[in-house]
């Protein structure tokens, strides 16, 4: 529990301006110094007020659907990335019109499509599956041997299709520079052959470079062998987590407090089903600031979010003084993933959207009410 600006609304997302800058700092770095080129996966951080800060260090865009395609043109400019597991026949022309590079996910979706993007004069490329295994949580892992992401490369039969411009992989989460070391292995290893004739190659998200203790050096290293192997392959690179990672909080606050059997509980303003969808599908336990496990501080308590789902509950924790309503309690790390993945679901208040800028001045740059529940529906 810590004090916050009284301006604040609960709940809101508080990204902290600071904490965003330092890590685009770092990725800047890094593409400085491999020569590899940086761009903004929307499906984990897509906050696009902060998006005149981001394109100081970025490129573009990777994008994963139409409305996401849209967004990065909109609000975001630079070079545009477009994959999704399959595309529709009545979105692709409006998709080929915004892309600069898109890729294919099957074979047979190369086969429907990639003659009008070649037409388009929009660079094409084919997902391929690596087989790897760097993601422990399967619900995560793209590259399982059952995987509908991507091809595997006894399906090419040693060469590619006419017009294949480049090589798209995704096989990490939340990875270290080993992870990255051991992809770019396993690409080698079965695609390595195709690479002298391609004009990209993008190694997807994942590399969590901006976590501390995550070992830069070697991913530089790495990138930089890599590049020296191919040296007319341009590296593409698309965290998502990555620039987002640790840059701000969940701001919530206590509704009510009630006792069963035997558990306090503290039901908050937010909810982990509508809010940080993650603490329930991954699972994990965010950190909250100033808490701990149970019983490792004087007084614990299961807190619960406000929606009617019974397993509403983001989880036990412990704290140093009695908890009382109205008191904060602020989830930490929450602006990558959790913020793109909220619903409306039960119609609960959607946390407020706010910036703490450099100067600690904090600005709320979006609130929502009733009309964007309504507009969810018919």
């Amino acid at each position: 529990m810590t004090a916050q600006p009284p301006a604040l609304p609960s709940p809101c997302y508080l990204l902290e301006e600071a904490k965003l800058r330092r890590n685009l700092e770092l990725i800047g770095r890094v593409s400085k110094e491999t020569g590899c080129h940086f761009i903004l996966a929307l499906k984990s951080f897509a906050m696009w007020s902060v998006f005149p800060l981001v394109t100081r260090y970025l490129e573009g865009c990777a994008a994963s659907s139409l409305n996401e395609a849209t967004l990065a043109r909109t609000r975001f400019g630079g070079h545009l990335h477009v994959y999704a597991p399959a595309y529709s026949e009545d979105e692709f022309p409006q998709l080929l019109a915004l892309s600069d590079r898109i890729s294919f996910n099957s074979l047979s979706q190369w086969r429907r499509f990639s003659g009008r993007a070649l037409a388009a004069g929009v660079s094409a490329g084919l997902r391929v599956n690596p087989e790897i295994n760097e993601v422990g949580t399967a619900l995560y892992n793209p590259c399982g041997e059952q995987s509908r992401l991507g091809i595997r490369s006894q399906e090419l039969h040693d060469a590619l299709p006419d017009g294949v411009a480049g090589l798209h992989v995704h096989a990490l989460c939340e990875s270290g520079a080993d992870s990255t070391e051991r992809l770019i292995e396993a690409v080698e290893r079965r695609f390595g052959h195709l690479l002298g004739s391609l004009r990209w190659l993008n190694l997807g998200g994942g590399h969590l470079l901006t976590r501390a203790g995550y070992d830069v050096p070697r991913l530089i290293r790495a990138l930089r062998r890599l590049g020296q192997r191919y040296p007319r392959l341009e590296l593409v690179l698309e965290p998502g987590s990555a620039v987002a990672w640790d840059t701000g909080p969940l701001v919530s606050s206590v509704l009510d407090l009630i006792e069963r059997g035997g558990v306090q509980i503290a039901i908050l303003d937010i909810s982990a089903s509508a809010h940080m969808p993650d603490v329930l599908e991954m699972p994990y336990r965010p950190q909250v600031r100033g808490a701990g496990g149970p019983g490792e501080k004087a007084h614990s308590y299961r807190l619960g979010g406000l929606t009617c789902l019974a397993g509403d509950v983001i989880g036990d924790y412990a704290f140093d003084r009695p908890l009382r309503i109205g008191d904060r309690v602020i989830f930490e790390d929450m602006m990558h993933y959790t913020m793109v993945k909220t619903t409306l679901f039960n119609g609960v208040r959607h946390p407020a959207i706010a910036i703490q800028h450099a100067t600690g001045e904090v600005e709320v740059v979006r609130r929502f009410d009733y009309h964007d529940y309504e507009a969810r529906l018919s």
